[in-house]
């Protein structure tokens, strides 16, 4: 079996905030970015920038 790493980094889904669509995977260092993300980026069903937000759930 493999180990697990013993590290302060999170896997995390980035949602849009307007239709609510799962767009980008990324990871952060929660000891470093206690707050969750709020990001503006390019969402393909609405076809424009939008403010993403975090979201630990991955689907």
């Amino acid at each position: 079996m493999a180990k697990t790493k013993k590290t302060p980094r999170q896997n995390l889904a980035l949602l849009c905030s307007v239709c609510g669509a799962q767009n980008y995977l990324t990871e952060k260092n929660k000891t470093n970015t206690p707050d969750k993300l709020k990001l503006i980026k390019y969402c393909r069903w609405c076809r424009k920038r939008t403010e993403h937000k975090e979201s630990t759930k991955l689907k």
